[in-house]
């Protein structure tokens, strides 16, 4: 990588919080705040600019995340006025269904060569509270997501049928997609492998080398996870669970897939994230 992490992000009670993790190239044009304790419900959500990268093919990507400030309120925002990407939006495939606290390299946005000078500006309303936060292509915040060179490691790699190909970093569009009737069970089966290069300053856990969480990233119903962290097979690296949903509709999930060094943090060489779409009928 080649950029650290701060994070700014502009509240409706016209000041701007100012968030450790995340960076914000443009606009700093407020006063910091002391961060406010995190609470189980009432807080804001706020968008994540992690910085912009190139895949292997020349095409240039935002790198976003989010931070929910509540430590158990799960937030559904739909796409709209309170939750939207301008300009050219409000729809650049933002999630619409927010965890609590931070998550990293939820989606990426791909923006053309001639964007340089240009920003897009997600804008999120949770709880009543207004954040906003713009994303460019500032040279100071291009990130390296496939490689952290001090260690070697790289992130793993996933797949979702045994045949298949292998997706690793960040999510770049939809890696599989499935079809089910609400209240039916549908299994999802991936295979997930890893360099097993390991930062010797952080301890390696234990056990399978890539761990797997599922959640549901855009729907209008609920989708509920018989395993949201299924266990991993240590030889095959294969992992199942199954889903229901409370609703017809199109829904996006999310698989995040973390290496033997633990939880994603801001290390850009220890998680992948892959989104499939299951259309769900009546």
């Amino acid at each position: 990588m080649t950029a650290g992490w701060i994070f700014i992000a502009r509240v409706s009670t016209a000041a701007i919080l100012m968030v450790g993790l995340l960076a914000v190239p443009h606009r700093v044009i407020a006063q910091e705040l002391p961060l406010a304790p995190m609470r189980a419900s009432g807080q804001s959500v706020t968008a994540a600019y992690e910085g912009w990268f190139r895949t292997s093919d020349g095409q240039i990507h935002l790198l976003v995340g989010y931070f929910n400030r509540n430590t158990e309120e799960v937030l559904d925002i739909p796409v709209g006025p309170d939750n939207r990407i301008e300009p050219g939006g409000p729809d650049y495939g933002q999630p619409t269904h927010f965890l609590p606290r931070r998550a990293w390299g939820v989606f990426s946005i791909n923006v053309p060569p001639d964007f340089t000078g240009q920003t897009l500006t997600w804008t999120i309303v949770a709880n009543g509270q207004l954040t906003q936060v713009p994303m460019g292509l500032d040279p100071l915040w291009e990130v390296e997501p496939y490689l952290e060179p001090a260690q070697g490691n790289t992130p793993p790699q996933v797949k979702f049928t045994s045949f298949g190909e292998f997706h690793h970093g960040p999510p770049l569009g939809i890696s599989a997609e499935y079809e089910a009737a609400a209240d039916d069970s549908l299994t999802l089966t991936l295979w997930a492998t890893d360099d097993g290069q390991v930062d010797p300053n952080r301890r390696a856990l234990e056990g399978a080398p890539v761990r797997v969480r599922w959640s549901k990233y855009r729907g209008e119903g609920e989708a509920v996870f018989s395993e949201p962290r299924p266990e991993t097979d240590e030889a095959t690296g294969e992992t199942s669970t199954t889903v229901t949903f409370s609703a017809p509709g199109v829904y996006i999930l999310r698989a995040q897939a973390n290496d033997s060094s633990g939880a994603s943090g801001g290390f850009q060489c220890c998680w992948t994230n892959a989104h499939v779409r299951v259309d769900i009928s009546p």
